[in-house]
């Protein structure tokens, strides 16, 4: 939108004026004329048109820059496969990172990584998000949520939280996992889907493998069952971002503090809050 500021309207006017008096007395040599219009057309364009939202457009794409820097590939493909279902995108709640915490157990401790696949193997996944927070978004309570849909696109796992929001980047690690060692709801292989929202608005889907546990695996091999093959991903090492590393550190001394309890059963976890 261009908008006139008829405040320099006056002085423009006089400037306008002299400038034409200069041409119309004829002192002035051809090369000066032309400097005097040129002068006059940039005191005209300065003075008069200004950019309304392209220019805070530009400006606040130039603030940003260092900030879209920061985001990750994997947030930049549940962004995309979002926005082709419809998802909102907001800038001042600026998806960075997205992904799953796989957690196993055993006699040295319990070990949780980052990870696109899984096992039954696993005890468990927790999803997380992490956000750059705008001052404009700051200081309230958002509702964020994590769907996590199976190969049928069936919901085996809903969480809903309320997290408060402070300015800058920020991760949210859901409070609950989905149980995968023993958990005889979830069956089969395949790719899974991870489906986060933020105040109601999808922000993000991914995708991830589940493959069945050793033990299911050596049955099928030994015979016992008939059904087809399943292709076992081999897990690639992921950087943690220094933020979820420490929320990861603090939950794990948190767990650590609590008596053990019995694994989870066969139980779909549909958790609300």
């Amino acid at each position: 939108m261009i908008r006139l500021k008829r405040r320099n309207t006056a002085w423009l006017t006089a400037l306008g004026m002299v400038i034409a008096f200069a041409l119309l007395a004829g002192a002035a040599t051809p090369p000066v004329q032309a400097l005097l219009l040129g002068i006059f057309a940039i005191a005209m364009v300065a003075s008069t048109v200004e950019l309304g939202p392209e220019r805070e457009s530009l400006i606040d794409a130039i603030r940003r820059a260092p900030i879209r820097q920061r985001v990750s590939p994997q947030a930049k493909e549940a962004t995309e496969r979002a926005k082709a279902r419809g998802g909102y995108v907001n800038n001042n709640l600026m998806l960075l990172d997205v992904g799953l915490i796989a957690i196993q157990s055993s006699y040295e401790g319990m070990a949780m990584r980052r990870t696109r696949n899984v096992s039954k193997d696993d005890d468990g996944v927790r999803p997380f998000v992490t956000l750059y927070v705008d001052p404009s978004e700051a200081e309230r309570t958002a509702r964020i949520r994590f769907e996590i849909c199976n190969q049928f696109g069936e919901e085996m796992y809903i969480h809903e939280m309320r997290s408060f929001l402070r300015e800058g980047e920020m991760s949210i690690m859901a409070d609950h996992h989905l149980p995968l060692a023993g958990n005889s709801d979830i069956q089969g292989a395949g790719d899974w889907d991870l489906r986060t929202y933020v105040d109601g608005n999808l922000v993000s889907i991914q995708n991830f493998s589940l493959a069945p546990s050793l033990n299911e695996r050596n049955r099928r091999l030994s015979g016992d069952y008939s059904s087809s093959q399943y292709d076992v991903i081999d897990e690639e090492p992921e950087e943690v971002p220094l933020r979820l590393q420490e929320l990861l550190q603090n939950d794990a001394s948190q767990r650590s503090s609590q008596p053990a309890s019995p694994r989870p059963t066969s139980s779909r976890s549909r958790r609300r809050r």
